[in-house]
């Protein structure tokens, strides 16, 4: 037989697609070509699966090769694709049954020695590949336990090229893989909210914002604590679902962020890039799209320190994600979407020395110098945070003070259980969170007592607030009803909503 047709499979944005190998051999000048609109790692696989063939112990047909990767209007990037490849070669030269390789799904890059090597992007291929009801995947045994968590699937994870013929031949079976315990992520000692002293209103409007996933900023002198108190944000965030938990290892799986061995991810996104990235670092794109830092941050927290550092372009191309929940990437042959729910949390200094306002230090900068740094913070995309808060210098009694601050477990449990009443009121809508509602789930799930309504009224016309800031202060005032269990909306809830919006925005931009 001169033809054989194996499954292989790669990914689409973030998800997988399901690729069909078609190989044939004729007579001719000897050669191997592969089209389908491979990309260069796909092209560079000719070479490893020549190579890796004949040190296996297999013969490469020296006649005309050709390769078609189905659905051909489709770009196959990266180097996946080598193993069915290598199957396809062999099944067409009749070293290997062409029905045994139409029994699964073959996944893996292979070395010029014909061991197979773990890739990225595994967990979308296998739920792809799961819901096409195929009968089993074959995958590098550094991929099996995150192939292993897209469940309903026979996952087998052969070492090397000889070992999945062996396999296909019925000469030596191999066991399907089975899930391994996961391993711990490792946890800084020092990432606790009680290790932060003082800043009380600021560690408050972090467990609010925390309960309803809200954007935040902190504006405040050099050393006050603004970043110190980012990055404990993690540790009082409720813990993923199961589903959010998989859509975050899809995302990284895609990336080639995820640990070797490692299962689904169990901690909540962190993300702090530096000022320098690009507004393609930021979103996402390139030649072949992948993922960027807002896609990352997904159901987590996107830090960005020293916000006005960052160019206005990055910035501004941040607007469509935190208003949608997700990036539209469109190019010549695909247009793509990425998820990108993410809390925002920023800080900056009031001016360029960053002494503003500062009660101990004077401030050197003139009135234009601090009216262009804040400018450099546009009006739309301050509409899109929902508590701006100051961040003061400590006293020394708040310093060195001995009593102990409030850890960041009961933190936790306080904002788990708000969050948990927010997915029993919105799981019907398919939210997760209060900063997810849109106009007609806030007009729906937001009511207010006759007092929190006379007080909206005013700080509506007062504040001159957008119908955008209107919703945004509602959602806050719902997630402190939430934090203190009450059903109903009440004139306390709305007034610290509207402090948390207004009162830095009003005095400083």
């Amino acid at each position: 037989m001169s033809f054989a047709q194996v499954y292989g499979a790669a990914t689409l944005g973030i998800n997988g697609a399901l690729v069909t190998v078609e190989v044939d051999i004729a007579n001719g000048l000897p050669g191997l070509d592969i089209v389908g609109l491979p990309d260069a790692a796909v092209k560079e696989s000719k070479e490893r699966v020549r190579a890796a063939i004949k040190n296996a112990g297999f013969e490469f047909p020296v006649r005309r090769v050709t390769v078609n990767l189905a659905p051909a209007d489709m770009r196959k990037d990266g180097s996946g694709l080598d193993l069915p490849i290598a199957l396809g070669v062999l099944a067409a030269s009749g070293q290997v049954g062409p029905a045994a390789c139409g029994r699964g799904v073959f996944v893996g890059e292979l070395s010029l020695e014909g061991r197979l090597r773990g890739i990225a992007g595994i967990l979308p291929m296998a739920m792809d590949i799961a819901a096409r009801d195929m009968e089993a995947v074959f995958v590098a045994p550094d991929n099996a336990q995150e192939a292993l968590a897209a469940g309903r699937l026979t996952v087998y994870a052969p070492a090397t090229l000889a070992a999945t013929v062996a396999h296909l031949r019925g000469e030596a079976p191999l066991a399907p893989a089975v899930r391994g315990p996961l391993p711990t992520p490792p946890v800084a000692a020092d990432d606790d909210m009680a290790e932060v002293q003082g800043q009380v209103v600021a560690k408050r409007a972090l467990e609010i914002a925390a309960a309803g996933g809200h954007n935040v900023l902190m504006v405040g002198p050099p050393g006050t604590g603004k970043t110190m108190l980012a990055r404990r944000l993690p540790s009082i965030l409720p813990p993923l679902t199961d589903a959010e938990g998989l859509e975050v290892t899809r995302i990284y799986s895609i990336a080639g962020l995820l640990r070797a061995g490692s299962g689904l991810v169990t901690a909540r996104p962190f993300r702090n890039p530096h000022h320098t990235v690009s507004d393609a670092g930021m979103v996402g794109g390139g030649r072949v799209p992948r993922p960027g830092e807002a896609t990352l941050s997904h159901h987590g927290v996107l830090f960005l320190d020293e916000l006005p550092e960052f160019p206005r372009q990055v910035l501004e191309v941040l607007r469509q994600p935190m208003e949608d929940g997700a990036v539209t990437i469109s190019r010549v042959n695909a247009s793509l979407s990425y998820p990108a729910k993410f809390m925002l949390v920023a800080a900056m200094n009031p001016c360029p020395c960053g002494y503003w306002g500062d009660a101990s230090r004077q401030c050197g900068c003139s009135p234009g110098d601090i009216r262009r740094y804040l400018k450099k913070i546009s009006g739309p995309l301050l509409d899109r945070i929902d508590i701006c808060i100051a961040v003061p210098r400590l006293e020394y009694k708040e310093i060195a003070g001995e009593a102990a601050a409030e850890p960041s477990a009961a933190i936790r449990a306080r904002v788990t259980a708000a969050r948990a009443e927010q997915q029993k009121r919105l799981g019907r809508y398919g939210l997760g969170a209060n900063a997810q509602m849109g106009h007609h789930h806030v007009k729906a799930t937001c009511p207010l007592t006759d007092e929190a309504r006379d007080l909206l009224q005013q700080a509506f016309q007062r504040l001159n607030l957008s119908a955008r800031g209107y919703d945004r202060v509602l959602k806050v005032a719902r997630t402190i009803a939430d934090l203190a269990g009450e059903e109903s909306i009440g004139a306390q809830a709305v007034a610290e909503a509207i402090h948390l919006r207004n009162s830095v925005k009003e005095s400083m931009f």
